[in-house]
């Protein structure tokens, strides 16, 4: 059930009001079907014999429309809601929810007021759809399910009509009709269409009257005058206001600005300013060259101004000529040929002048062409000898005697004093002067004779000057043919050997040789070949002539040999039929070559062939093979050679001073019983004495030391040593200095085991080795081995 608003709301929104009352009778209606609906819906829905009821509710909806643009003090009171479960004991807590809850609309819990806290705009969002529902204050539970409702912003007039897309600029033809439509111009108004009259606009002209007018519903502008003249304004400035409200007053308005251009028609024709013109031309001039110019003007634009010029009448038609300058649109007078002061003197034109596009609307309004007459007067000038023809050709006999007579150019002076005329030729065009020209009859002889071969033709000039006067010449060409003389032999037309097989046989074609000839070939005439008398006998080759200026080259012989000749000569002569014939003899070259069996070439060189004769393929083939078997004995023989063990150092008689011998061998260690040889060690000279130094020869030869063989078992290695070291020391021709030691001992305690040294002997030795067991375990090894092989000899 409804309240209503407050009066002083009620007074200010009286219209909204009325208009709301409408509007709002049609959801409350709907609210409470929906509410039955929902309620029989329930009751079917029960179980069966039961009905299920449902409470009923009322809400209290004080308002649905608030005014946009609110600037009063308070906040604006929207509505009000109330529930049926309200008791008014403050139990019963009322919810907003939705767009702007909160924001822009609050709720006063207690009550179910509704306010609106800040000002609408309709044209931002026009309505808010609010959710509305009451709970318990306690429990927060709800007293009634939540129920939507819809505020709309009513609508006031608070925006002015704008033209979004001016200023505008619109172009129409001159001379158009009244009402003829321009552009239509549209303004837009934000406030509510549907809502009075705040959007309703009306389109006025405030500037532009009285050539145009614009509609008032539609904004179409129009033209309000005829024949407006482009030619007198092109350019109008259009102010179109709208206003809303209907035009009426109160309205808000807005306002754009029309730029209208007029554009061109062809309503003007040509027209020349002046009615005749006088023009010269001298008579020296050339065709193509301009005479003179004439401009028709037409104040129309582009095409509509394009103006054609021509001659419609007049005695000089067939002497000039008029095209038009699409630059400038003049008409351009031209010599079409050259004019003669003694023949003619004056010529009289009819020029006329048109649109070249005529439109068709104002066609009443012409003709749409105007005309001019043209005087041409021909003025007398000096001109040059002019030669009876533009050029000349002639003929010469190739081979000419001096002094022949080529032919004769001939020119006149044809002003009216008809001076006489000197002839002569340019050098640069005869650099080497083969002609020359009478000065006074124009005759053009040969200075020497000609040869066509060299040069077929001549291309001179001749030039004649006007004696007196002021000396102007003109020059004509002239074209010499030189006339073919049969002066030349033929020539092979190639000097290429010709290769044949060694293996060709008789009447085998090796090759067809052509002719070539400088002078010029006559109608069905050929070349002949034939073998000079000196070759006719020949055995070798022969000839036969094709009739068609070739001749083809056969084998006369069985076989050739590169050994006995590798290169033949065959004389041919040829003979060209000409008048008088010319004949030459040329030598074909035939270089005999090895080919396989089907004739394809191998080798054409004589070198691989110097081998004495009758060495077959099968002897050459031994021979190899028995190069390949010894070079194959004397490898094998040096690799066994160095296979071979040889001494490390051969003692020769002679000074091996600064002599230093490397070698790569090493010792085989204790188990060497070659490399070492343990006798040196009890050599008394060595073991008493000292060895005699073969790299020099000492001053003081120092006497053996006496004394008899050492006991095997009373040597001591180590003071044996210890001797040798003193020996040596003392010794003033021991080293320092290059020379070869030898030692036949390593010392004690050497890891490296036994090695070879360079008095070390190959041969078995005789001496006793059963002192080695008395030298330790060291020299154990060595014991055993040598005893071994003592014991072994003995037992033997």
């Amino acid at each position: 059930m409804w309240e209503g608003l407050g009066l002083q709301v009620f007074l200010m929104c009286l219209g909204a009001v009325l208009c709301s009352a409408v509007a709002a009778s049609a959801p409350l209606e709907h609210s409470h079907r929906r509410r039955l609906s929902l309620h029989r819906h329930r009751e079917r829905t029960g179980k069966e014999g039961q009905v299920l009821h449902r409470s009923k509710r009322g809400w209290v909806w004080n308002q649905f429309f608030v005014i946009e643009e609110y600037t009063g003090p308070d906040p604006v009171l929207v509505g009000r809601l109330h529930s049926d479960v309200d008791a008014g004991d403050g139990n019963c807590k009322y919810i907003l929810s939705g767009e702007g809850a909160g924001t822009i609309f609050v709720i006063d819990d207690k009550t179910g007021n509704i306010h609106a806290t800040k000002t609408l705009d309709r044209e931002e969002q026009a309505q808010y759809t609010l959710t509305a529902q009451a709970v318990d204050r306690a429990t927060n539970k709800p007293l009634e399910p939540p129920s939507e409702f819809i505020v709309k912003v009513q609508d006031i007039n608070d925006n002015p009509p704008e033209f979004l897309h001016g200023p505008y600029y619109a172009r129409v033809p001159e001379m158009s009709n009244v009402g003829t439509s321009v552009m239509q111009v549209t303004a837009t108004d934000a406030d509510d269409p549907t809502y009075g009259n705040s959007a309703r606009l009306v389109y006025s002209i405030l500037q532009g009257q009285p050539y145009f007018s614009v509609e008032p519903q539609t904004g179409i502008i129009r033209t309000a005058l005829p024949n407006m003249d482009r030619e007198a304004r092109q350019e109008y400035d259009v102010v179109i206001q709208a206003k809303d409200m209907g035009g009426h007053m109160g309205g808000l308005s807005g306002t754009t600005e029309v730029k209208i251009t007029l554009t061109d028609v062809n309503d003007n024709p040509p027209k020349f300013p002046q009615s005749v013109y006088s023009m010269s031309v001298s008579e020296d001039k050339v065709s193509g060259e301009e005479v003179g110019r004439l401009k028709a003007k037409d104040p129309d634009l582009g095409e509509n101004g394009l103006v054609s010029y021509r001659f419609i009448e007049g005695d000089g038609m067939t002497v000039f000529e008029i095209t038009t300058d699409t630059d400038t649109r003049e008409g351009v007078i031209k010599l079409r040929k050259p004019v003669d002061f003694e023949t003619k003197r004056a010529y009289t034109l009819r020029v006329e002048a048109s649109n070249t596009h005529v439109d068709p609307r104002f066609i009443a309004w012409g003709p749409y062409k105007d005309t001019a007459t043209v005087k041409v007067m021909v003025e007398d000038a000096d001109e040059p000898p002019a030669f009876l023809a533009t050029s000349y050709s002639f003929e010469v006999e190739e081979n000419a005697h001096d002094g022949t007579v080529v032919g004769r150019v001939h020119a006149k002076d044809t002003d009216v004093a008809n001076n006489p005329v000197r002839y002569m030729i340019p050098r640069y065009t005869d650099v080497e002067q083969f002609f020359s020209v009478g000065p006074e009859d124009g005759i053009i002889k040969t200075t020497r004779p000609l040869d066509r071969e060299t040069l077929p033709w001549h291309n001179i000039s001749v030039s004649a000057t006007e004696i007196g006067g002021h000396h102007q010449d003109t020059k004509v060409r002239v074209n010499i043919k030189v006339k073919d003389m049969n002066d030349n032999a033929p020539e092979f037309a190639t000097q290429n050997e010709i290769l044949v097989c060694e293996n060709a046989s008789p009447g085998k074609l090796i090759e067809t040789v052509s002719a070539v000839d400088k002078d010029e070939m006559a109608h069905r005439q050929y070349f002949h070949f034939s073998i000079a008398p000196e070759a006719v006998n020949n055995h070798n080759f022969s000839l036969k002539d094709n009739r068609d200026s070739t001749a083809s080259i056969y084998v006369t012989r069985r076989g050739f040999s590169r050994m006995t000749q590798d290169v033949y000569f065959l004389p041919i002569e040829i003979n060209d039929n000409g008048i008088p014939p010319m004949s030459s003899t040329n030598t074909l070259t035939i270089r005999v070559c090895s080919c396989d069996s089907k004739d394809t070439i191998l080798s054409c060189n004589v070198e691989p062939y110097i081998l004495p004769a009758g060495l077959s393929t099968g002897a050459l083939i031994a021979i190899l093979a028995c190069i390949v078997i010894l070079l194959a004995i004397v490898v094998l023989f040096v690799a066994l050679r160095r296979q071979k063990k040889e001494p490390l150092i051969v003692f020769e008689e002679e000074d091996i001073r600064e002599n230093i011998i490397t070698y790569d061998d090493e010792g085989g260690g204790e188990e060497d019983t070659e490399a070492f040889d343990i006798a040196t060690l009890q050599n008394p000279d060595g073991a008493n004495g000292f060895l005699p130094r073969k790299d020099i020869k000492p001053e003081l030869q120092y006497p053996m030391r006496p004394g008899g063989h050492p006991v095997a078992n009373t040597v001591d290695v180590d003071d044996f040593i210890k001797t040798r070291i003193n020996d040596a020391d003392s010794d003033p021709t021991a080293p320092p200095y290059d020379s070869i030691q030898i030692y036949g001992y390593e010392g004690r305690g050497s890891i490296a085991g036994s090695l070879s040294s360079l008095e070390s002997v190959t041969t078995d030795s005789d001496l006793d080795y059963d002192y080695l067991q008395s030298w330790g375990p060291r020299f154990k090894k060595l014991a055993d081995l040598y005893g071994t092989k003592d014991s072994a000899d003995d037992n033997s």
